[in-house]
């Protein structure tokens, strides 16, 4: 099993100047320590339940960039970016750009969207329907795939159009950046995976991810796709202390929730979770963690992943 890390909050301290080194300082750290994927949120504004919605919070394509530059070996994406943000030929524009710059380490995370009020805030039309959304998404990542590997693109479709269009450079990846598409919606964005993905990446509990799993595994079947060739990856939130005193005092530190939607653990009872995530058919576990507390990324770099390596 691979590990990776995934940054779901800008918020590191009072000084919005110095959060892009936090975040490079955290990337850096990543791929000293065993981590082999490094992702960041792509909205504008915090989600409720990562942060109040009023704080810092960096661009996460331009962030992605300027972590292409500064990083040597660490897997980079967005997890994932919505259809709707940008116009998808501009997006496939960007993401070659940062193909490029990291000498070819990113992952194209893409998915339906989902964050109305987000819309609301940015002008963007918000389709009601997620049917309609993941259908848009399905024709962008077409488009994107056009244009990463066509001499000149012309596409006509429901949602999206470019005409005679070149992009150049193209991606260093061939024939294309890997495409993971985020969400477990059974009927439909599973099947686009099955579809057009590399990647994908679901949530839940391990018995959750399994079934996910079952369902991915019967689209690829459908539509005559190698199950095995897609990557399986699964996002979670931690909060890691070595023994049930320290995470007592852990959570009294942080004021843990008790909505808090991750796993608050003993390095032991992780180290099961993760063992049936494994089991379960998690290639990549990628954790976030609650107010990006430094110990948790720390015990699980020490504690928990060498317990995984392959061989």
């Amino acid at each position: 099993m691979k590990f990776g890390i995934h940054n779901p909050s800008w918020q590191f301290g009072p000084d919005p100047a110095e959060i892009f080194e936090a975040l490079k300082a955290k990337a850096l750290w990543a791929e000293d320590h065993g981590f082999t994927w490094f992702s960041v949120m792509d909205h504008l504004i915090q989600i409720a339940n990562v942060g109040a919605p009023d704080e810092p919070f960096v661009e996460g394509w331009t962030a992605l960039t300027a972590l292409a530059a500064v990083t040597k070996r660490i897997r980079l994406a967005t997890l994932v970016s919505s259809v709707h943000y940008r116009n998808p030929a501009l997006l496939a524009k960007m993401a070659a750009g940062v193909d490029m710059i990291s000498r070819g380490r990113l992952t194209f995370g893409i998915g339906a969207g989902w964050f109305e009020t987000e819309y609301r805030q940015y002008g963007w039309e918000f389709p009601p329907k997620p049917a309609v959304r993941i259908r848009q998404m399905e024709e962008a990542v077409q488009l994107i795939i056009a244009m990463w590997t066509q001499k000149r693109t012309t596409f006509h479709g429901k949602y999206f159009r470019v005409d005679d269009a070149i992009l150049e450079p193209k991606p260093v990846q061939r024939p294309y950046p890997p495409i993971m598409i985020g969400g477990g919606g059974e009927q439909l964005t599973l099947r686009a995976v099955a579809r057009w993905a590399n990647a994908c990446n679901v949530g839940g509990t391990p018995d959750m991810v399994r079934h996910k799993f079952d369902v991915l595994r019967r689209h690829c079947e459908a539509e005559r796709r190698d199950y095995q060739a897609i990557e399986r990856t699964s996002v979670i939130g931690f909060v890691i202390a070595r023994d049930e005193a320290a995470l007592s005092a852990k959570r009294q530190r942080l004021s843990l929730p008790g909505n808090y939607n991750g796993v608050a653990g003993t390095v032991a009872q992780v180290t099961d979770l993760i063992g049936r995530f494994q089991d379960a058919g998690t290639q990549l576990l990628i954790s976030s963690a609650y107010r990006n507390d430094a110990e948790t990324f720390e015990l699980l770099s020490s504690d928990i992943m060498p317990k995984f390596r392959e061989g």
